[in-house]
């Protein structure tokens, strides 16, 4: 019997792994005491003179061998705080270094973190692998960016674990690098996780017979996408169920089965067993989004409508997307007075693990489908507030309105924010 493969390349699709494996009530059992995660403020913004006069630090690890760097380094912005309370992930060196290493394919899952590029992904990623290297899993980490003949040198390591693989687990269906492997190798059995709300528009437009293309992409067709429809085309072949494969889908959100697929609920179990409860704060915390850096929402919207939160609901931190950058976060920590908190985790386990406000308020993400789910039973208060169609960019993408909200009208577990009055910005309240 051969073995399951797991491809991640954000630290939530890695957390929606091991989510899988604990549903399935299979995988190795931890191979010893867990490693200590941070608090939720482990990893905050320094005062607004050192924001602005740093500036985030690449990771070095840019080639194999080189995964003991940390995501970011002393003095950086929003840097992690160092002490007892910090993982040894991130200055333990990566194991799985080189084509030797990659795990072959066995009765136990094994992992591949194909590593982004961005530090403050790469940072929570290291924490993310050290929790699954805890619970007894084999994770590779693979270079898979690192410069010129990194893709080479990743599809000759890891094309003997997939012609091997009789499962394999994904977490993002539109990543080129996932769909250029599965072109090459076409697995009998595929498991697509979670990596935010995108599952919904896979699961759609799986079933609808499109193209795939993330939600707020603009619909012509670049350079670029035009030289990669091949492989596109292909792979979305290969990501739908056929008379030789079959296609799972594991999710915490609302997904209409696509004709031959097996959608399955993540609850997040595992995440429950493993943390918490959290203590409670007595004020309200709030999730940011990388909307404005996606190019969907206007950015003095969005700043104005953080402070309002802010005040409304007496929020005190302010949970940075991984992907917001140090510019805009500065500004919401001096305009806003908000502690502004990078999480070296995904929410989920931040949250979980505590303390937390006892209302949480976000943007329309994942996490309002994800949170009431993690943090059940706790007491905490999850809030959505709706984005107004006048804070769009007249760049945005045509279906980024109604993709937004059907995020919002879907999450079931959370309260809504509604925006009300003469200005879209002027009151946000209980819809």
């Amino acid at each position: 019997m051969t073995g399951r493969l797991a491809f991640v390349e954000s630290p939530v699709q890695l957390l929606n792994v091991l989510e899988w494996a604990h549903a399935r009530g299979r995988g190795p059992a931890p191979a010893a005491a867990p490693a200590p995660v941070p608090p939720a403020g482990a990893d905050r913004a320094p005062g607004p003179d050192a924001a602005r006069a740093s500036a985030p630090v690449p990771d070095s690890g840019t080639g194999p061998g080189t995964g003991s760097a940390s995501a970011s380094g002393p003095g950086t912005a929003f840097a992690p705080a160092s002490g007892p309370g910090t993982p040894p992930a991130a200055s333990a060196p990566e194991p799985g270094q080189g084509r030797d290493a990659v795990p072959a394919a066995s009765d136990d899952l094994a992992i591949v973190v194909l590593s982004p590029s961005d530090p403050m992904s790469r940072g929570q990623l290291r924490r993310m692998a050290q929790l699954a290297r805890d619970e007894g899993f084999d994770v590779h980490w693979q270079e898979a960016r690192a410069g010129r003949g990194a893709l080479v040198r990743t599809l000759r390591e890891l094309g003997g674990p997939l012609r091997a693989a009789e499962r394999v687990i994904v977490g993002d269906p539109f990543s080129r690098y996932v769909q250029l492997l599965l072109t090459l190798f076409g697995p009998r059995h595929v498991t697509v996780v979670d990596d935010g709300t995108a599952t919904m528009e896979f699961a759609a437009q799986l079933a609808g017979g499109e193209r795939l293309v993330r939600w707020h992409r603009k619909g012509d067709l670049g350079p670029r996408e035009l030289l990669l429809a091949p492989v596109t085309s292909l792979a979305r072949r290969r990501l739908a169920p056929g008379p030789h494969r079959t296609v799972e889908i594991f999710t915490s959100l609302p997904v209409q089965a696509p004709p031959g697929t097996e959608v399955t609920e993540n609850a997040y179990a595992w995440t429950r067993s493993r943390f918490g409860p959290p203590a409670l704060t007595g004020g309200a915390d709030l999730v940011g989004t990388s909307l404005v850096e996606t190019g969907v929402v206007d950015a003095e919207h969005y700043l104005r409508v953080v402070g309002q939160l802010a005040r409304t609901h007496g929020a005190t931190r302010y949970f940075a997307h991984r992907r917001e950058t140090p510019e805009k976060l500065h500004r919401i920590a001096v305009e806003t007075g908000l502690q502004v908190v990078r999480p070296e985790l995904p929410l989920e386990l931040i949250a979980r693990r505590g303390p937390v406000g006892a209302t949480i308020v976000s943007f329309p993400s994942t996490v309002v489908h994800t949170l009431p789910l993690a943090l059940a039973g706790t007491g905490v208060k999850v809030a959505v507030c709706e984005i107004a169609p006048e804070w769009l960019k007249a760049t945005a993408s045509p279906r980024a309105q109604g993709f937004l909200a059907g995020v919002v009208g879907t999450a079931s577990g959370a309260d809504r924010l509604t925006p009300r009055g003469g200005s879209a910005a002027d009151r946000l309240e209980f819809g």
